[in-house]
């Protein structure tokens, strides 16, 4: 299948692709690792007259973990978070989310922004983003803002980027001492399909054993967008942690999801896995809280 005529451009700075973007307007399109967007292409899904390929663009491939935020540019590809031993070190469950995504060679491709932008509500990125409280940077030809992960997402393919502006980046904060995150996905095969369900869950202790003074849990698959667990979260905070309290947790955060049947598997089942995959994320975050003194 062939694709559709259009010219290409590769600027050499954000800022010189932010003007194209502008100048260009609607007949354009962003390409980074381009794996969803050539597919749209070949269907004729979308047909741009124009493609500006942003990952050439040294910035935008760059990670930056020298301080207590961590910055990563939207060009940085799943593979090298995948591998990544800071990402391992600080954003555990960000590097396992990375290593669920799709085949190796879709990941060696696929980028961090890339991910995010499509807005899939069953990505694997997003969710193990959004337990360690992650922005997004979005620059124009304008200015420049940064959007929490929490508000970022709209619905199915659609965020909070507008026509003009270019995801720039990533930033996210280092986790306090005793503090842990967890990520699990559930699908039909390990590579190559769209998750069942996914859920990152992240908590924070006031001490080696002491109780939780923060928790998140981020849910895929069983809405229009990533969800966030109010009522799974709120309990958790000032309980000590048991399996006792991750079961309470994985029952209420059953009931703050919104799945619908599809072929895949039934809302019920998703409920079900929802209440599963929390009480096994919140032991994988709590395991390493207990060590990152």
């Amino acid at each position: 299948m062939l694709l559709p005529k259009f010219d290409f451009h590769a600027p050499a700075t954000t800022e010189e692709a932010c003007q194209m973007l502008t100048e260009l307007g609607k007949n354009a399109k962003l390409i980074a690792g381009g794996t969803d967007l050539m597919v749209n292409m070949k269907h004729r899904l979308i047909s741009p007259e124009h493609l500006i390929s942003i990952s050439g663009i040294d910035e935008l491939t760059k990670l930056d973990s020298s301080d207590s935020v961590i910055k990563i540019g939207a060009c940085f590809t799943v593979a090298d978070l995948a591998e990544s031993e800071e990402i391992g070190k600080k954003l555990s469950a960000l590097r396992t989310g990375a290593r669920a995504l799709g085949s190796p060679l879709v990941r060696n491709l696929a980028t961090i922004g890339g991910n995010i932008g499509t807005a899939r509500p069953a990505a694997d990125i997003p969710p193990s983003l959004m337990v360690y409280g992650a922005k997004a940077v979005l620059k124009s030809s304008t200015g420049e803002r940064t959007v929490s992960l929490d508000k970022f997402f709209r619905g199915p393919g659609l965020t909070e980027i507008q026509a003009n502006e270019i995801l720039t980046e990533i930033q996210a904060e280092t986790p306090p001492p005793y503090a842990g995150a967890g990520y699990i996905n559930l699908g039909i095969r390990k590579a190559q399909d769209c998750n069942l369900v996914n859920v990152a869950s992240f908590v924070a202790l006031d001490g080696p054993d002491g109780i939780i003074k923060d928790a998140r849990i981020v849910m895929g698959c069983v809405g229009p967008i990533h969800l966030r667990a109010p009522s799974a979260e709120k309990l958790l905070i000032g309980e000590k942690p048991s399996e006792a309290i991750f079961a309470k947790a994985g029952a209420a955060a059953s009931g703050d999801c919104t799945p619908i049947d599809d072929f895949r598997g039934s809302a019920a089942y998703k409920k079900a896995m929802v209440e599963v995959l929390t009480r096994r994320t919140l032991g994988l975050a709590y395991d390493e809280a207990k060590y990152r003194g």
